[in-house]
Formats: structure tokens, sequence, C-alpha cells
């Protein structure tokens, strides 16, 4: 049975909360596999919206609080408003028998009057009312924007994909694969990615050690799950060398000295090895595929892929550590 259908089904059971739980689980961890959320959990989705629900209503019946507390025209309508209403209905329940429908048109009018009343004092202290509810919308809305899941609903492995990430790549040991041939990569369909090919450095002990290990996990994982080899392009660059390239023109790179994640070993460009031979044809199915998984793999580990800038580069994978900041 499709999940929702059956979420739904269960909910009008009695203790649903319990029963529906595993199955929206599995649900959402179906829907989310392919983001790379391990660790996804449906209170942690639910009980977020709930909280913002609760929070503003707090703070309103605080601004409603803090009104009658302080503002003493306020506090004198609030009950004289309550006790109109109070007493509209003990006066129509005790002329319920006689009068019924007048007392109900008496107190229907009583009520009436007092909400036409707080309207009217509203309106004319609505400086005040615009300023609480500013006052409580803008925080919320801000924090809802920059920081949507800082709340205690959510726990920073589950938010933070490097934290789970390194989680899961603790204790690893992962070995770099054989050295190739320098003469494979001197071909023309390589120089069209990396040019000045000879210059390139292929060395991964240039590379940053949590780069290297995120890296390397995406070799192991495309080669034993997907049937890819890969091979490493160019790994860390020279500032004098990203001069160079950029002195080429935009369609090589748009980055200048010291501007690329390249010059502090937080990139790296790769391509497919098959039959002796690297593969990085866009127009070859079985790269364009590889590119794709290559992708996917590369951002579950953590790392940014070229393939989703609109300056297309498919091999380009690079680190956004946190706490290192890219200059400008």
């Amino acid at each position: 049975m499709d999940g929702s259908k059956e979420f739904v089904t269960v909910c009008t059971q009695q203790a649903w909360w319990e029963q529906a739980k595993p199955i929206l689980t599995r649900y959402c961890r179906n829907k989310f596999r392919s983001a790379g959320d391990l660790q996804f959990r449906p209170d942690q989705l639910l009980l977020p919206h709930v909280f913002y629900a609760l929070l503003l209503l707090y703070f309103l019946l605080m601004v409603l609080a803090a009104a009658i507390l302080v503002l003493p025209g306020v506090r004198g309508r609030v009950f004289a408003g309550a006790c109109k209403v109070a007493d509209g209905l003990m006066g129509s329940s005790r002329r319920v028998l006689h009068r019924s429908g007048r007392g109900l048109d008496s107190a229907g009018r009583g009520v009436k009057r007092s909400v036409w009343e707080m309207a009217g004092y509203v309106l004319r202290h609505r400086l005040f009312w615009m300023g609480g509810i500013a006052a409580v919308v803008i925080p919320l809305s801000l924090g809802w924007m920059f920081g949507r899941h800082n709340l205690a609903f959510y726990d920073d492995a589950w938010r933070n994909p490097n934290a789970q990430v390194a989680t899961l790549l603790h204790g690893e040991q992962l070995v770099p694969p054989p050295t190739l041939p320098p003469e494979i990569f001197e071909t023309a369909e390589v120089a069209l990615v990396t040019p000045l090919v000879r210059e390139a450095s292929r060395n991964w002990d240039s590379l940053d050690e949590e780069f290297r290990t995120r890296l390397l996990m995406v070799y192991k994982i495309m080669r034993e799950k997907h049937g890819y080899e890969l091979a490493l392009l160019e790994g860390y660059r020279s500032p004098e060398r990203q001069a160079r390239l950029a002195s080429l023109g935009d369609h090589v790179t748009r980055a200048g000295a010291g501007q690329s994640y390249h010059q502090y070993g937080l990139a790296a460009d790769n391509a497919f090895y098959r039959n002796g031979k690297i593969v990085i044809s866009e127009k070859d199915p079985w790269a364009m595929e590889g590119y794709r998984l290559y992708g996917e793999v590369a951002e579950s580990m953590g790392l940014t892929w070229g393939g989703r800038w609109s300056f297309k580069d498919y091999g380009h994978v690079e680190f956004r550590k946190p706490g290192f900041k890219l200059p400008r």
C-alpha cells in the first residue's frame, strides 16, 4: 500500500501516532534517501511547525497581557467587556424560561457592542498594536528565513551533513588508487577539460586530509556500487597556474589566483577511466550517466558538485570546509 494512504487510514484509529510513526518514517525515508538524509526523523519535520504556531500564539498572548497590565484603558475595557458578556449570559439564563428569544437578543447585542467597542479602541491605538505585532512577526520571520532548522527539535548531526559524513568516515582507512601513466592524460579530450595538463598536480597528499577522505569514499562507492572507475585529473593548483588558466578565458575558469578551492587543496577535477583510457566526453551516454551518479555520491559526502552550476563542470568537486572562507 502507498505510504501516504496507509498513513491516512491509521490516523482514524485509536493510538494513531504510535501506528502511523513507523509508516511515516518509511515513507519519508523513501522520499529523502537521494538527498542523503540518513538520520531523517518524521517528528523533526512535524514538530517545528507546531512550535512556530505555539510560539506565535504565546507572543500574541503576552502582548495582550502586557497591554492589560500597562494600559489602564485597555484593562478597563477588557474587564468591562468581560463583565458585560457575563451579565448578558447570566441575565439571559435567568429569563430564558419566560423570554428566551428576547433574552438571547439582548445578550447578542451586548456582545456585539463589546466587540465594536474593543475594535474601536484597537483602531484608535493602532500604532501600539502594529508595533506589538511587528515585534512578534519580524523576529519570527527572520528566524525562519535565516535559521530555519536551528530548533531544539533538530539535532546537529541531521541538520549538518558535514558532521554526519565525518561520523560515517570516522576510522576509515582509504588508500588512493594506483598512479596512472602520464601519457594517458596527454590527449586532446583531457586538454579540453584540463588545459596545460602537464603542469597539473595529481598528488593526493597535496589535498586537504578531510577532503581527500571524502573524495576517496566517492571513488570507492562509484567503483563498488556503480561500476565506474575514477581518475584524478587535477587536485592542488598553485596560484601561478590558476592565474595562467584564468588568462585563457572564462571558458576555462572564472576564478583568479587565490580565488579557487584548488589553491587550498579543497577541490579536484575527476574523470572516468575505462579500458585504459580517460573518458570525459559529454556526448557519451555512459559517461553522462556516470556524472549523474558521481554528483549524487559526491553530494552525499558533503561535497559541492560542479554539475549543478550554470557553468557546467561535471568532473569538478570541492569541499566548502566549515570555518574556511574563500577569498574574493
